[in-house]
């Protein structure tokens, strides 16, 4: 008899650490880094856009990377202005309010020099934006950090100034929109953005 109590013990002991492990890992799952869709540190939607002659032509970049990663990888083929961008939110319509952010951790490879648009919702057309300069990496990958402070922001002449400040660009920031006018091969590995936790999309 105390054998099978203690056998009883043993077993609703057993149960009720297989819940709380089965329990933990779904937690997990539901709060980890990346999205069940193809993503990068869970921004999910990396495209060729079509502006300029790129490979891939159009569509996402993102390909897989070892076992269950992804990297995004594009090539600008011409010393003509070609486009990347990523939509912060994972959809064309959402916005993010990065106005608190400090800025950004980015893990990428370059054989030239490239920038970066930071396009809002509101002034989302057209090349007039606010941009920071993303150096060439020689085609080595490197980890750097891109401030959003305005003095690390200005604006490519031939391509217009901004008729508004960054503020308002960070206030509904709705992608970061690669350009560059120069032959360049170009892969990124990681985008973390300070204070902001992009949201999956299915």
């Amino acid at each position: 008899m105390r054998l099978e109590s203690t056998f009883g013990r043993v077993a609703v002991i057993a149960c009720a650490v297989l819940f709380t492990l089965s329990s933990t890992a779904a937690a997990n799952a539901s709060h980890g880094r990346e999205c069940a869709t193809p993503s990068i540190d869970r921004l999910q939607q990396w495209i060729a856009s079509g502006e300029g002659a790129t490979e891939p032509a159009t569509g996402s970049i993102l390909v897989p990377k070892g076992r269950h990663g992804h990297t995004a990888k594009i090539r600008f083929l011409a010393d003509d202005w070609a486009v990347m961008v990523v939509w912060l939110g994972n959809r064309f319509e959402a916005e993010a309010d990065l106005s608190e952010s400090a800025g950004f951790w980015m893990t990428y490879r370059a054989t030239d020099d490239l920038h970066i648009q930071l396009r809002p919702a509101s002034f989302w057309s057209g090349g007039d934006k606010w941009v920071t300069k993303v150096p060439s990496t020689g085609g080595k990958l490197v980890q750097r950090f891109f401030s959003f402070k305005t003095k690390n922001w200005t604006y490519l002449p031939a391509l217009g100034k901004p008729s508004y400040p960054l503020a308002d660009a960070l206030d509904d920031a709705r992608g970061l929109v690669f350009v560059g006018n120069t032959k360049n091969d170009l892969e990124f590995r990681s985008l973390k953005i300070d204070g902001y936790r992009p949201p999956c999309v299915y």
